[in-house]
């Protein structure tokens, strides 16, 4: 049982990191629940279609692993060595890691927003720490407050687009059009091919997101030949994606030839325009389409298309705690002491990336940590083994023993 003196903690999130996160207080015997608005994993449901680049290794703990066999002796993982997709990992490492779980999360409660009880943002107050903080919860009935002397905010990026327009604001039109455009990874292959074969599909972003749209898109124009794919990058680069030289994520490599074969051939059913800027996007109505326009490095070109699909990325949702005291970068949108540390790595491959330091994780707000996905902001550099030391370090704050490890 947890001590009565010990903190509650309030963990946002029951994806990879709130999970970690769980497994962790859990084992220091400390109270904590678990919020998150949709299922365990959501964000990689949503998107699960897709393989991750990165094997199964770097995307399970000793701890995980360990608390999972305590419950069923007899679970398999994946190999090591193995790229599953996200579906996969949700079924064969999340969910059952959540059963360990069970009584601490609440699933189908969206914290809405946090601030301290008695206090406003731009309180002073040398005793905030001492103050708890007050979530605004709301499930699928009701609305209610709950405290908590500790958070983590484990959220993530997923749920909140990017936009099309030039200088990352809407363009004009989107804001109108946005229920009817696909942000997200679409299921082109599966549940969603209906919607995608036989039409004229315009793919925006330069990224693996991007990339994966666009090689679905080839193959499903392969067997139906009227399918035809308009890929529009910001970046003047001939070739959408950089290659890595001796890339150790084999399938992120493959991707990159792919993409890149796509975008420098005229064949299968797909254009690329590089240095493309989307300037107008009009909804004509359902089953009628969009009509695009975009400036070119050429000239201003208009197309008629059945589907638009914005793969320009995610930022934070900082909403969350505008009460608080978070200082937060300027560029990234993720905590500036963690923004600051990563600056210089902006360029570097996301398998270099090395955790930066409990101290990174502080905020001017006490008892405050953004882990996870979240914690880098609009850098999409992040590895979920970031993630999990970063759940270590910060459990070094919040227990004040600067050698906890329970990886060990």
């Amino acid at each position: 049982m947890p001590k009565s003196d010990a903190p509650r903690l309030a963990i946002l999130g029951a994806g990879p990191i709130g999970l970690e996160a769980g497994l962790y207080a859990k084992k220091l015997d400390l109270p904590f629940t678990i919020y998150e608005r949709g299922r365990t994993g959501e964000h990689l449901l949503r998107w699960g279609h897709v393989r991750l680049f990165s094997p199964f290794a770097m995307n399970a703990t000793a701890l995980g692993r360990g608390a999972i066999k305590s419950v069923k002796p007899s679970h398999e993982f994946p190999a090591d060595d193995v790229c599953i997709t996200g579906r996969e990992h949700v079924a064969q490492y999340l969910n059952p890691l959540a059963e360990t779980l069970q009584g601490n999360i609440q699933n189908d409660n969206v914290v809405l927003k946090i601030g301290r009880r008695g206090l406003l943002k731009s309180d002073a107050d040398a005793g905030r720490a001492k103050r708890p903080f007050r979530l605004l919860v709301r499930d699928k009935t009701r609305e209610r407050i709950e405290e908590a002397d500790v958070i983590l905010d484990c959220t993530g990026t997923y749920a909140q687009h990017r936009w099309l327009g030039d200088g990352g604001i809407p363009a004009v039109g989107e804001l109108q059009a946005e229920p009817q455009i696909a942000y997200g990874l679409e299921d082109i292959l599966g549940d969603r091919k209906l919607q995608y074969a036989n039409r004229t599909v315009l793919v925006v972003g330069a990224g693996y997101s991007a990339a994966t749209t666009v090689c679905n898109l080839a193959q499903i124009a392969a067997e139906n030949q009227t399918t035809w794919g308009i890929w529009l990058a910001r970046d003047p680069s001939s070739t959408p994606l950089r290659r890595i030289p001796n890339d150790p994520l084999r399938e992120r490599d493959r991707l990159a030839v792919r993409a890149n074969n796509l975008a420098t051939r005229s064949d299968d059913n797909v254009e690329f325009h590089s240095g493309a800027v989307v300037e107008a996007i009009e909804f004509l109505g359902q089953d009628r389409g969009f009509r695009v326009t975009a400036r070119t490095p050429e000239k201003s070109r208009t197309w008629d298309v059945d589907r638009v699909i914005g793969n320009v990325g995610f930022t934070p949702d900082t909403n969350l705690y505008r009460e608080l005291q978070v200082h937060e970068c300027y560029t990234s949108l993720g905590p500036m002491k963690l923004a600051t540390a990563l600056a210089g790595s902006k360029d570097l491959d996301c398998t270099k990336q090395t955790c930066q330091g409990a101290d990174t994780l502080r905020n001017p707000e006490p008892n405050f940590y953004v882990l996870g996905a979240k914690s880098y902001g609009r850098n999409s550099n992040f590895l979920m083994r970031v993630g999990f030391e970063q759940v270590r370090e910060a459990f070094t704050l919040i227990t004040g023993d600067a050698k906890l490890n329970l990886y060990k």
